[in-house]
């Protein structure tokens, strides 16, 4: 199945996001077979459409699974809660702190039972360097990274909203030089778990643990990068060397 569509911005409230991006603030989706075969270890034939760039507003692909199995659909890469009185961003809501979940109003009713996952083949974080913020790529061997999400759906508008957000957590050991926090990156069996809402999930689940479970590849980039409105491959060509993390 390829998913076509689903890029793009909603309701043109794409963020003109500069330097200062926030964790974990900017992916890519490059259809590679290390990511087809992640999918497919899921359980679903899926090739998704590259998208470079990736900022917070923009549509992206969620995995849900629901009693039919696992489902692609397209959601808003910033949460508005079911609650909410109307779409807007005056607070941070593409990313969800994972040892905060049950607490908080808006995201503890989807850490019960609206857990999603947005796979990816990288993402660009930042980090200060003689005075001037300098955008990584990060990524695997395999290309893939499976990244723990919840999403809701707002009806207060003409049509229903699906949006969502990403989870972080403590920045492993080898990671804080980069960021204090990490996105919560899932493996297989994690990812399974995740995905089953009938089954709860605690705060203080090991999948939440600070450390590295596969390996990490990270390239410095062209500060082009830094503007969210450059959507071109060559933006993620690397400049330097590629550092290793060990998991």
């Amino acid at each position: 199945m390829e998913l076509q569509g689903c890029w793009g911005l909603l309701w043109q409230t794409l963020i003109p996001l500069t330097v200062g991006v926030p964790m974990c603030g900017r992916f890519n989706v490059i259809d590679n077979p290390g990511l087809r075969q992640m999918l497919q270890d899921l359980g679903i034939d899926l090739q998704l459409p590259t998208a470079v760039n990736v900022a917070p507003t923009e549509n992206i692909t969620v995995l849900r699974r629901d009693a039919h199995g696992l489902h692609a659909t397209c959601a808003r890469w910033w949460l508005t809660p079911s609650w909410a009185k109307a779409v807007d961003q005056k607070y941070s809501m593409f990313n969800a702190r994972s040892e905060t979940l049950a607490k908080s109003p808006a995201f503890r009713h989807p850490f019960k039972s609206q857990r999603g996952l947005v796979a990816m083949s990288s993402f660009i974080e930042w980090r200060l360097e003689e005075g001037v913020k300098q955008p990584w790529l990060i990524t695997n061997e395999q290309q893939a990274l499976a990244v723990a999400a919840l999403w809701d759906v707002w009806e207060g508008g003409e049509q229903p909203l699906l949006s969502c957000t990403l989870v972080t957590t403590a920045a492993a050991p080898h990671f804080e030089p980069w960021h204090k926090r990490m996105p919560v990156l899932l493996t297989r069996e994690e990812s399974v778990r995740w995905l089953d809402n009938s089954q709860p999930i605690g705060t203080n689940d090991t999948l939440f643990r600070g450390e590295l479970k596969m390996p990490l590849r990270l390239q410095p980039l062209s500060r082009a990068v830094s503007n969210a409105r450059n959507k071109d491959l060559p933006v993620l060509q690397g400049i330097g060397d590629v550092i290793e993390l060990p998991a």
